[in-house]
């Protein structure tokens, strides 16, 4: 029995020993290494906080830039998205910012931006994105390495310039009928107020329909329809997995 006992206990601390070496190394070992890296090719950004990253910043900028009144102007990501704004400023077009233990690389050049859009072999990594969005869409937007590059491959004919021209027709027609709803809207009396989003999604729905599919969009609503719900629920989902993570740190900020 006292055998037993021993190697039970043996076997216990030998696990926990594990966990604790793994949970150092993704906490610490592995983002101190990548910070590294990232400073040796010139890419700088916001040191690396224990666990959290730039998580407990991100949010206090937030919450701060959002209790103040916001001048009616086109200078929307100082309000937005004001640690990313931040960033930039103090650390350059090329920097990084801590998601957690993960570093996410931003990329504010132009011709750089070019580069990883038109590169043919997938040599970018996208950051990993919640499992749960592989149920709304898949393909380009969320492959890597050779899988994405065939999948561009496949759909980059459907993007020729003399192809998008034949589709201007029918850009026009969406666009006129809009346009027209939006002043029968406004008749006499010269103005009204509009929710512009459902409005630019039908727009949306609508040239996809016409273009992809030869239908209007009135027939293939319904098919738009599940699919808005469908982003619903997954949105909703993704919000209840980051309002429990992000939570404790709201706490901790509020304390």
């Amino acid at each position: 029995m006292g055998d037993f006992v021993s190697i039970y206990l043996l076997i216990s601390c030998v696990l926990l020993f594990l966990w604790i070496s793994r949970l150092v190394y993704s906490i610490w070992w592995r983002p101190m290494k990548l910070e590294r890296y990232l400073k040796k090719q010139g890419i700088k950004g916001p040191p690396y906080k224990l666990l959290y990253g730039n998580l407990k910043e991100n949010i206090s900028l937030v919450k701060k830039e959002s209790s103040k009144p916001m001048n009616l102007s086109h200078q929307i990501v100082p309000r937005v998205a004001p640690f990313l704004y931040e960033t930039m400023k103090n650390y350059g077009k090329i920097s990084v910012i801590w998601n957690g233990t993960t570093p996410s690389v931003n990329i504010m050049d132009p011709e750089l931006i070019r580069e990883i859009l038109s590169n043919k072999f997938g040599h970018f990594e996208k950051p990993k994105s919640n499992p749960l969005s592989r149920l709304l869409a898949t393909g380009v937007v969320t492959y890597d390495g050779e899988k994405w590059a065939k999948h561009r491959r496949i759909i980059n004919p459907a993007f020729h310039l003399e192809k998008l021209k034949r589709m201007l027709p029918a850009f026009s027609t969406s666009c006129s009928e809009l346009i027209s709803r939006w002043e029968e809207l406004v008749g006499s009396l010269g103005s009204c107020e509009l929710d512009v989003w459902p409005e630019l999604r039908t727009l949306t729905g609508d040239v996809i329909s016409r273009t992809v599919f030869g239908s209007n969009y009135k027939e293939g609503m319904r098919i738009f329809q599940l699919q808005t719900e469908q982003a619903e629920l997954l949105i909703l989902r993704v919000l209840l997995l980051c309002w429990v993570t992000v939570m404790p740190v709201l706490l901790q900020i509020g304390g």
